[in-house]
């Protein structure tokens, strides 16, 4: 890998995600209250001098945060630093604007010049922590992309599928090589890059053939509900997040007992989030616990890197059963770097 292999280029921070979001509040609210800290001389003072710079500071927090989030696709679209001068002046603009709107009901401490000054200086220290922070999730998105190249297929399932094919070959030439086009095309993701996500279709699609190898040495044992007709397919995923789960359903949930099993995968847009639930049957004689955190670790680490907190994954027994729900925002178009630092637009 070279050095710059895992470069993630300057962006700016989607202003959509509930974490991004979260930032931008307690940072300005930080600042106001650092700015009323530096007048006061008593803590009632400095009360007050809080509660004055709040009544200019937080509409015009609230409007800034409005119009970015809705402006976020485009701004993803800009330069950054033509981006980042667009975000200023919008800042800027309401900043002075709710400053002169409060003068002229109550002559306020923050007049309208300090106002611009304060949103421009809060803007420029924001802007620089969220640089900082992309800057340092490289490392880690790197160590998720290793992660991904590394054993998210066991090694026990080549062996398996290319005895499966080795079997078919004599007797199904044409299913033999139709399986070994799924094989190659798997290990083709395995080695895409983990920083750009992947259509919801194309996971779909790609789990599919998985199923079909499989589907190869388990016959009957294995069955397969799908619940995706209600899937948003143009939703922007990380790669390779639902085959491990869907493996892993077969390795605990399938391959220990005798009988067929069934694995579900129910799939669902509810406005702007995507809904995954996957369950399997629970053999609780037959757990491989420790390869079943590590994935789970993974994609909770990968949606975690790609989504900020709005990526959430929970899993658990219920019943005979065993579930995992998963769910992301809906995004649809191009390019993301960090989580919530430049989620895709």
């Amino acid at each position: 890998m070279s050095p710059n292999s895992s470069a993630v280029p300057d962006a700016l921070p989607d202003f959509r995600n509930l974490g991004v979001v979260a930032r931008i509040l307690v940072g300005v609210n930080l600042g106001a209250f650092v700015a009323a800290a530096l007048k006061a001389t008593t803590f009632q003072q400095l009360l007050g001098e809080f509660l004055d710079i709040a009544l200019v500071v937080q509409p015009a927090l609230i409007a800034s945060l409005a119009l970015l989030s809705a402006a976020s696709p485009w701004l993803a679209r800009l330069p950054y630093f033509i981006g980042l001068a667009a975000v200023a002046t919008l800042v800027l603009v309401l900043a002075s604007g709710a400053a002169f709107l409060r003068a002229s009901v109550d002559p306020a401490p923050l007049g309208v010049v300090r106002a611009g000054a304060f949103g421009l200086l809060t803007t420029a220290l924001l802007a620089g922590y969220f640089h900082l922070r992309s800057r340092a999730f490289s490392p880690a998105l790197a160590e998720a992309r290793l992660q991904a190249l590394q054993a998210r297929i066991r090694p026990h399932f080549l062996f398996n599928t290319l005895n499966a094919v080795l079997s078919l070959i004599r007797r199904d030439a044409r299913r033999a090589e139709s399986a070994i086009e799924d094989l190659a095309e798997l290990y083709r993701m395995v080695m895409a890059d983990a920083k750009n996500l992947t259509t919801l279709a194309r996971e779909l699609d790609l789990t599919r053939q998985y199923l079909n190898l499989e589907q190869l040495r388990l016959g009957e044992r294995l069955v397969v509900d799908w619940q995706t007709a209600e899937a948003p397919r143009d939703a922007l995923v990380p790669p390779l997040l639902l085959q491990p789960l869907v493996e892993n359903a077969v390795y605990h949930g399938i391959e220990p007992g005798a009988a067929p099993g069934t694995i579900v995968i129910a799939i669902r847009r509810e406005r702007d989030r995507v809904h995954v639930k996957l369950t399997n049957p629970y053999h609780p004689e037959h757990q491989h616990r420790q390869g079943n955190r590590i994935a789970l670790a993974n994609i909770r680490e990968r949606l975690a890197l790609h989504f900020d907190v709005e990526g959430v994954l929970e899993s658990g027994v219920n019943g005979a059963r065993y579930e995992i729900r998963m769910t992301m925002p809906y995004r649809r178009a191009a390019a993301q770097s960090v989580p919530g630092e430049r989620a895709a637009a």
